[in-house]
């Protein structure tokens, strides 16, 4: 299987999850995209024969306070959130993946504190050969 780091580049990454998506999540939810504590990115971490791991990152946003947010109830919302659209960026991944595998299913772990101004919320795919 093709190189996880060059299949999915931090430019393909941006295409699979524009970062103005961060603005429309907020504008959803809150009313107001100013009111966001942080931006979401999505990293590729890893592949498996069986698995291929993402984590959607939420970065503090300058002024913002991401320690003072509920971030930890965040995988269910993601999970359901049409902005977020967890179902629809698998499939694109799967249609990426071509031949190679198919996208099987999906979950999200629970959000992780990696430093006061970096949470984790790891995306794991798993695969059929």
């Amino acid at each position: 299987m093709t190189n996880t780091n060059e299949r999915f580049s931090s430019e393909t990454l941006e295409k699979l999850f524009p970062a103005d998506r961060t603005d429309d999540f907020f504008d959803a939810l809150l009313g107001d995209a100013s009111e966001g504590a942080y931006h979401i990115s999505l990293a590729c971490k890893d592949m498996t024969s069986d698995e291929l791991r993402f984590e959607f990152r939420l970065t503090q946003r300058p002024g913002k306070c991401l320690a003072c947010n509920l971030t930890y109830g965040l995988p269910q919302v993601f999970g359901r959130h049409p902005i977020i659209n967890v179902n629809g960026l698998v499939e694109e991944i799967d249609r990426m993946l071509g031949d190679e595998a198919n996208c099987s299913g999906w979950r999200l772990g629970s959000t992780r504190e990696v430093t006061q101004d970096l949470h984790v919320i790891p995306l794991i795919i798993y695969l059929e050969r």
